[in-house]
């Protein structure tokens, strides 16, 4: 179920999956599972410093497991999911360490999915989440109610007052315990960590297109922009600024090499 696009980001439930030219971070660590590929040749990626480089062309790592990454000479894919999600759980299912190497074979596939990286879209990288991530994975149904709520949250999403389960429960029109029950069922993710991807994501979506930090943080429902920056940094190791300054000079590169 895709929830928007922007260039060079895909929206998915509990989940962000963002593309562009290659990166280098500090040890840092994200409270969700994290998937960094290079959509070309390698990158490095170590737990910390004085760690030995792991060599490879993607890697999975554990939710709060430390590391950092190298990935100057190349183009990324990055996907932050929480981790309780159905993506998050298909991903989890290949770990084997806190860094866990993704094997060539299966790279060569997924960059063969994705297609051409100096055009890759929106619905290349919808396209590859289901085929190659969920491929063994049914997607669910919505329930029609949960429809009905998932309208209603994205328009209220400044207003958390409106967000409660109660009433919820009561637009979707089932007691709480059902709603609880339907809304996992039809969406992949409980509803408290689905609600705040959302503000994860409309938060990004508002800075990139130039509105303040503070400002972002009030049309996403976040009590400030204080609280705003820790959620990033907790869910994914980085902050704000950080992640507009990487997506603007994703979308400049990819300009230039059109």
């Amino acid at each position: 179920m895709l929830i928007g696009a922007a260039p060079g980001a895909l929206l998915w439930p509990a989940a962000m999956v963002v593309w562009g030219p290659g990166y280098v971070s500090s040890g840092h660590a994200h409270h969700s599972v994290q998937l960094v590929m290079a959509l070309r040749g390698t990158l490095r990626i170590r737990p910390e410093v004085g760690d030995e480089w792991i060599d490879c062309s993607a890697a999975l790592v554990r939710p709060d497991a430390k590391h950092e990454v190298d990935a100057r000479d190349t183009a990324v894919l990055i996907a932050f999911v929480e981790s309780e999600s159905e993506l998050g759980a298909a991903l989890g299912e290949r770990l084997r360490e806190n860094i866990t190497r993704i094997n060539a074979r299966t790279v060569a596939r997924w960059r063969t999915a994705l297609g051409d990286v100096t055009t890759l879209s929106a619905s290349q990288v919808e396209g590859w989440v289901r085929g190659e991530l969920l491929r063994e994975t049914k997607i669910p149904e919505l329930h029609p109610h949960v429809k009905r709520v998932l309208r209603f949250v994205r328009k209220q999403l400044g207003d958390p007052e409106s967000l409660s389960l109660q009433n919820l429960a009561k637009i979707a029109g089932l007691s709480t315990s059902r709603f609880v029950h339907v809304f996992t069922e039809s969406v992949g993710v409980s509803l408290r960590p689905y609600i705040l991807w959302l503000r994860l994501q409309r938060a990004s979506g508002e800075l990139m297109r130039g509105v303040s930090v503070t400002e972002a943080a009030h049309s996403a429902g976040f009590s400030d922009a204080a609280h705003m920056t820790r959620t990033f940094r907790r869910m994914l190791g980085t902050s704000p600024s950080e992640l507009v300054r990487r997506r603007q000079a994703g979308r400049a590169a990819f300009v230039q090499t059109n």
